[in-house]
C-alpha cells in the first residue's frame, strides 16, 4: 500500500516527466530527423487532401484555390461518368496486368539475387555485383527509354541489328511501338532498374540470421539448397511479408519495382495506346491536357481507395497466414 501511494504521489510523476525529458534531449538529434519528417508529409501529403473535394465539385481552374470550396456540388456525376467511360475497360485491364505482372515477376527478382549473393564466397565478386546491379535505381526513367530506344529502335537499335545478322529474324522487331510488345517491355525494365536496389534490403534480412543455425546444419550434412529452404526462407519471411505487404498496397501504381506511370507515359505512344494507356496516365491527360481537374481527381480517388483496402486486406491475410505483417 505504501508503494502505491508513492507511485501515486506528484514527486513520482515529477520523477517520470524529468526522465522523459532527459531521455529527450539525449535523443534531441533523433526528434529532430522525426520532426522534419512529419513536417514534410504534413505539407507534401496531408495538406493536399483537401484536394479530394475536387472529385465532389464542378471545380475550374480560372476560381485558383478558393473554387476547391467554393464550387458546385456535383456529388458522383465524376465517378459515373468515369465507370461508364468507353476506355474504363482498357485502361483498368491494362493498369491490373501491368501491375499484377510486376508482382509475379519483378518482386521475386530481388529475393533470388539476394539468395545467390549470399551463397558467394568471394566478396570482391559479390561487391561488384552488388554495385552494378542497384546503380541503376539511380538512373532517371527518361534517361532509361532513351537507352532503350538505342538498343531497341527498328531502325537504328542495335539488338534488332544483332538478331538480323545472327539470322534469327528477317525484319526488325517493332518493340517500342508494338502493343504485344509493352508488357514485356515495362517489367523488363523495372526489374533490371530496381532489383538490385530491393536487394540491399533482403541482403540485411539475410545477415540478421544467425550464423550459427547454418553450421549447424551444415554439420547435419544439409545440402546448399536445403539450408536455403530451412534457414534462409524462414529467416527473411518477415522482410518478405512487409515488402510485399507495401507493393500490394501500391500496386495500382506499380509497387515498389518501378512507377507504371513513368513508364506507361514515357514508352507510350499512339500505336501501343491499346496495352500502355493506364489509370495514371488517363488521369494525367484528361486533368492537365483537357484542364478536367474534377474528373482527373474523381480517378484518382477511385485509385487511392482501391490501394487502400489492397494494402489492409494483404497485411490481414499475411498475418493470418504467416504471423508476420507490417502492423
Amino acid at each position: 500500500m505504501e508503494l502505491d501511494t508513492q507511485l501515486m504521489s506528484p514527486a513520482a510523476g515529477g520523477g517520470r516527466r524529468t526522465q522523459l525529458w532527459k531521455r529527450f534531449k539525449k535523443q534531441k538529434v533523433l526528434h529532430v530527423f522525426v520532426g522534419l519528417g512529419m513536417i514534410f508529409l504534413l505539407i507534401f501529403s496531408y495538406t493536399p487532401m483537401f484536394g479530394i473535394l475536387m472529385a465532389f465539385k464542378d471545380y475550374s481552374i480560372s476560381n485558383g484555390i478558393e473554387g476547391i470550396f467554393t464550387s458546385e456540388w456535383v456529388g458522383l456525376r465524376y465517378f459515373d461518368e468515369f465507370i461508364h467511360d468507353y476506355q474504363f475497360a482498357t485502361i483498368v485491364r491494362n493498369t491490373l496486368v501491368l501491375s499484377f505482372l510486376k508482382v509475379i515477376f519483378a518482386f521475386p527478382a530481388p529475393i533470388l539475387l539476394a539468395i545467390m549473393l549470399n551463397e558467394v564466397k568471394n566478396m570482391a565478386f559479390k561487391r561488384f555485383v552488388q554495385t552494378i546491379s542497384y546503380l541503376p535505381h539511380f538512373i532517371s526513367w527518361v534517361v532509361v527509354v532513351g537507352v532503350s530506344y538505342a538498343f531497341l529502335s527498328a531502325d537504328v537499335g542495335m539488338v534488332n541489328r544483332a538478331l538480323i545478322e545472327a539470322g534469327f529474324i528477317d525484319k526488325p522487331l517493332n518493340i517500342l511501338t508494338s502493343p504485344n510488345y509493352f508488357w514485356g517491355l515495362a517489367v523488363g525494365s523495372a526489374i533490371w532498374k530496381e532489383m538490385g536496389w530491393w536487394t540491399i534490403i533482403f541482403l540485411a534480412a539475410i545477415t540478421g540470421i544467425n550464423p550459427s543455425l547454418y553450421e549447424a546444419a551444415e554439420i547435419d550434412g544439409a545440402g546448399r539448397v536445403a539450408r536455403i529452404r530451412y534457414i534462409t526462407l524462414p529467416g527473411m519471411k518477415g522482410t518478405i511479408v512487409v515488402v510485399l505487404v507495401l507493393t500490394i498496397g501500391s500496386i495500382l501504381g506499380g509497387g515498389l519495382v518501378g512507377s507504371n506511370f513513368e513508364q506507361a507515359y514515357l514508352f507510350g505512344n499512339s500505336i501501343n495506346n491499346p496495352t500502355s494507356e493506364i489509370v495514371q496516365t488517363y488521369a494525367f491527360k484528361v486533368g492537365l491536357s483537357d484542364g478536367r481537374f474534377s474528373y482527373a481527381a474523381a480517378i484518382d480517388l477511385i485509385q487511392s481507395v482501391i490501394s487502400v483496402v489492397l494494402i489492409f486486406s494483404s497485411n490481414f491475410i499475411a498475418k493470418r497466414v504467416s504471423g508476420s505483417s507490417l502492423f
